[in-house]
């Protein structure tokens, strides 16, 4: 079997019968064979220092399944979710707990927060929200599958993305339909689904796993523009895989994306008119800084793109196969975490690992979060960290 392809096989469950990554496959072979064994930790010559400002436990973290609930800061405040139903608001300067709600049910989707609202999806393919002053429940409505990543509000509409390939609008105030657009999904997806995106044109732009970007009004959910970030290209299912999973970066009046097997592309957000791409995989977000992109592509390499071409300043693959999480900047640094738990800081010049130190001992899945200077990353056994970095 082409390694390639053994990639895929271990990302893929059949969909059509639901198709979803549950979980990596990292060994079918026993341990001298393993084509995608990860790179063993180099010792690193340290050049940062990383401070813990404070940590708090929530609940099982991402609980067994691959799960990826990332928080969100909103008003000063830091709100996290469990996989077995915890949802906390903490102070992020701090880490006082402000309130714990309980919901007693297995939590797939989250965290969004804004306009005063915290909101969750379940595994009951409901949408929960909660006030964000007192974690008081405010209502629930039913979609129709689960909700793997995190709900956005604009203060009129809560907007989320099922994973049966429906972007879904409901009433801020009291969580009744508004509209729905459905797309139509490939045999074969990875699980997951990239968070939907509340443009200043008043659009909402989500990325789907047949490889499309489609931006519909806010308001009543019509069509604007959709483009293709990726096309299927291969003989099987498995290898048309092309699922835009990774989060969009909204950046002024464009919005880039990332595709598995496929691209990485920039749109204008008014018209859908392409204004930059390169060949590139990912199933991650990414982000920017000193002029360069930053992706963490299907082999875990941290690469930097020359933004607007296709020069790559330069590429860290010391990292290979640990499952790294998309990277985020941080003063000169670009971060990343792994599937062992420990958080790598990289110079943004160069590419050198310069700092590193261990945030959970069941790994990191979720993004990390930047907030005032801070970093706030969210462990997979439910460690939630603010570090300062000097």
């Amino acid at each position: 079997m082409p390694m390639r392809l053994l990639h895929v096989v271990l990302m893929l469950l059949v969909l059509n019968g639901c198709a979803n990554i549950s979980s990596w496959v990292r060994n079918p072979f026993g341990e001298d064979d393993n084509p995608r064994a990860p790179a063993e930790l180099e010792d690193i010559q340290t050049e940062v220092t990383i401070s813990r400002d404070w940590r708090i436990n929530i609940g099982n973290g991402q609980g067994d399944s691959f799960k990826k609930l990332t928080p969100v800061v909103d008003g000063g405040f830091v709100f996290a979710a469990s996989d077995d139903g915890d949802v906390v608001a903490v102070n992020s300067t701090n880490g006082d707990l402000m309130w714990l709600t309980e919901l007693e049910t297995s939590i797939t989707g989250g965290v969004g927060a804004g306009d005063g609202i915290v909101m969750v999806g379940t595994e009951a393919a409901e949408l929960v929200v909660l006030s964000q002053s007192d974690g008081q429940e405010v209502w629930r409505t039913r979609v129709s599958s689960e909700i793997l990543s995190q709900p956005k509000t604009d203060g009129d509409i809560v907007v989320v993305q099922t994973v049966d390939g429906k972007l879904v609008a409901v009433d801020r105030e009291n969580g009744l339909q508004r509209w729905t657009y459905e797309t139509t999904l490939p045999a074969l997806t990875l699980r997951g689904t990239s968070s939907p995106v509340l443009t200043s044109e008043g659009t909402v732009v989500a990325g789907f796993s047949n490889g499309i970007l489609v931006s519909v009004a806010a308001e009543d959910g019509v069509w604007s523009w959709e483009e293709r970030v990726a096309v299927p290209d291969g003989q099987y299912d498995i290898e048309r895989v092309i699922d835009v999973d990774g989060d969009l970066l909204l950046d002024g009046a464009r919005i880039l994306a990332s595709s598995y097997q496929g691209n990485l592309m920039a749109f204008d957000t008014a018209t859908g008119r392409i204004v930059w791409g390169m060949e590139a995989s990912s199933y991650h977000g990414m982000d920017q800084g000193f002029g360069n992109i930053y992706y963490s592509n299907d082999e875990s390499h941290l690469v930097a793109v020359r933004d607007n071409s296709s020069d790559v300043v330069w590429q860290n693959e010391e990292l290979q196969y640990r499952d790294l999480t998309a990277p985020k900047t941080i003063s000169n640094y670009v971060a990343v975490a792994d599937f062992e738990g420990y958080l790598h800081l990289i110079s943004q010049i160069d590419g050198r690992i310069i700092g590193r130190t261990r945030i959970d001992n069941d790994g990191v899945r979720s993004n990390l979060i930047v907030e005032d200077g801070s970093l706030i990353v969210y462990g997979n056994g439910g460690s939630l960290v603010s570090l300062t970095i000097e």
